[in-house]
């Protein structure tokens, strides 16, 4: 009775009820494994739990913020991007804080459609993209990716008037779930693509520090004219193993974010203070700490990718993220085989399918737990019988 519509039709977030699940298997005295979800194991940087032990004990900290973010976050954003990316931007009009990067992407899609635009989202993809677009009365059109084309887009799949009604597209590179890595050219399509058809861009920059191999993920920021199409975000919870703190940003098109900064500011006031400035500690550090986390993930990552591949289970190698995007083995469905990781070995992974139809036949695994405990990981798939016709 009072509920809207909208959230009565609204499925739960996909990650909150696999922890409903663990919770539930851990209380029958199951020794669950959680390789479902995307966030880091290690600990936050202590320099940056020294600067915000510094802030929180100023009293001018405990104020409102401002309502764009603290300016000294905003330009350690810029001051990343021109020494990273070689991108200029304004702190004034051209960054925005976010109470992380989800919220942002959220709150982005009512900021600059009405009810009935359509959406390009990607497919398999982060699932905000599509629930964000639902709570904003938008209409989603899956944009199909798949792993014979790299998972970069081909926009010959849309049709005519999707592409006409469409007024925002979302791209997420490096991928979550399916880990992909693209380099410049994808972007200078992508931006042709939208300057084109009148369409905005949003980037999910969101593992964007997260990379293997001497890999380096590009700006879509970089590419001639971006600026007049495209907004990109970006989150520390990945890079600095900051999930909890909720910090993140938005950058580019500076109408789109006057758009957004207006609706944030009648929706909530910023981040705290003190968290901003450790994480323009962070984006003005050397990024040793990064290095020293990739090259955790990248151990564990190479690990697990190996005895997978030794038991039938196809895994490429990834260039980023924290995850790996596996193909299940024949005769299963990625809800079956998730199901019997989970029942059979107290292993538990997300199915594809919760990324998209194009999901189905994968699942995706998080690297967040140690080399040890994927050691037990390995042990105890080696265990099971994968193949589901048998």
């Amino acid at each position: 009775m009072f509920v809207s519509k909208r959230v009565q039709n609204m499925p739960k977030y996909v990650f909150s009820e696999f922890q409903r699940r663990k919770k539930e298997l851990q209380e029958k005295g199951v020794d669950v494994i959680d390789l479902g979800i995307g966030a880091p194991d290690l600990p936050t940087p202590s320099f940056i739990c020294d600067v915000l032990t510094k802030e929180v004990g100023k009293p001018e900290n405990h104020r409102y913020s401002n309502y764009s973010g603290d300016l000294e976050f905003r330009e350690a954003v810029a001051h990343f991007y021109l020494n990273h990316y070689g991108v200029s931007l304004d702190p004034e009009t051209e960054v925005l804080t976010l109470i992380g990067s989800k919220e942002g992407i959220a709150h982005l899609i009512q900021a600059v459609i009405n009810p009935g635009d359509k959406v390009i989202i990607p497919d398999p993809g982060y699932p905000v993209y599509r629930m964000g677009s639902h709570i904003a009365g938008a209409v989603s059109v899956p944009l199909t990716l798949d792993a014979g084309n790299g998972y970069r887009p081909d926009y010959k799949k849309l049709s005519p008037r999707d592409i006409n009604d469409t007024k925002l597209m979302f791209l997420n590179y490096p991928s979550n779930p399916t880990t992909a890595t693209i380099s410049t050219d994808t972007f200078e399509k992508a931006i042709s693509f939208v300057r084109e058809n009148k369409i905005m861009l949003a980037h999910d920059a969101a593992y964007d520090l997260v990379t293997f191999n001497g890999y380096t993920s590009p700006s879509v920021l970089q590419v001639p004219h971006a600026k007049e199409y495209a907004v990109e975000f970006g989150s520390l919870s990945k890079s600095f193993n900051m999930t909890g703190w909720r910090i993140g940003y938005v950058v580019g098109n500076q109408d789109v974010i006057g758009a957004l900064k207006i609706l944030k500011s009648n929706v909530d006031t910023s981040q705290f203070l003190p968290i901003q400035k450790a994480a323009a500690a962070a984006l003005r550090s050397d990024f040793q700490a990064v290095c020293e986390n990739n090259d955790v993930f990248y151990k564990r990552m190479k690990k697990l990718h190996h005895a997978l591949n030794n038991m039938g289970i196809t895994v490429e190698e990834p260039k980023g993220t924290i995850f790996l995007w596996a193909k299940v083995p024949q005769g299963f469905t990625s809800d079956t085989f998730v199901e019997m990781l989970l029942t059979e070995a107290g292993i538990m992974v997300t199915p594809g399918t919760a990324f998209g139809k194009q999901g189905e036949g994968y699942i995706r695994i998080s690297l967040s737990v140690t080399e040890k405990v994927i050691d037990e990981v390995i042990r105890r798939l080696g265990k099971l019988n994968l193949r589901g016709d048998s």
